[in-house]
């Protein structure tokens, strides 16, 4: 069975803009993709033009958005909290995006630095 994909708005942004350094498409055509809720709002919010904006809206047909009940949301707190203690701040956001691979044990595609830093504390897997 194929690893889980999760997509960070960084990665996306280049996928859109017609740089695939991280792999994007490969998980596209394999299935594995998937997207972080809050990089749906990200995208949609950055999308300025009309074509942009159905070019999300297109992408968001094919890749599913990753689920997240209330025991995510519980997690996220968990993973802020303990990543505090460890001398890393993150926001929720970055929070959520981490959790939402850490939940499907995917590997998470950014070139966010955040993420390697909350990988150095948890079984995060980043590809940059």
């Amino acid at each position: 069975m194929a690893v889980a994909v999760v997509v960070d708005s960084s990665a996306w942004i280049d996928f859109l803009s017609g740089v695939d350094a991280m792999g994007v498409n490969e998980a596209l055509a394999a299935g594995t993709a998937l997207i972080p809720p809050i990089v749906v709002a990200e995208l949609m919010a950055g999308a300025q033009s009309p074509e942009q904006r159905q070019v999300v809206g297109e992408l968001l047909q094919e890749v599913p958005v990753h689920e997240t009940p209330l025991e995510h949301w519980i997690n996220v707190g968990n993973l802020r909290r303990a990543l505090r203690q460890a001398g890393v701040s993150v926001t929720i956001p970055d929070a959520h995006v981490a959790q939402c691979a850490l939940d499907r044990d995917a590997v998470l595609l950014t070139r966010d630095a955040v993420f390697t830093r909350i990988a150095a504390h948890t079984r995060l897997r980043v590809r940059r």
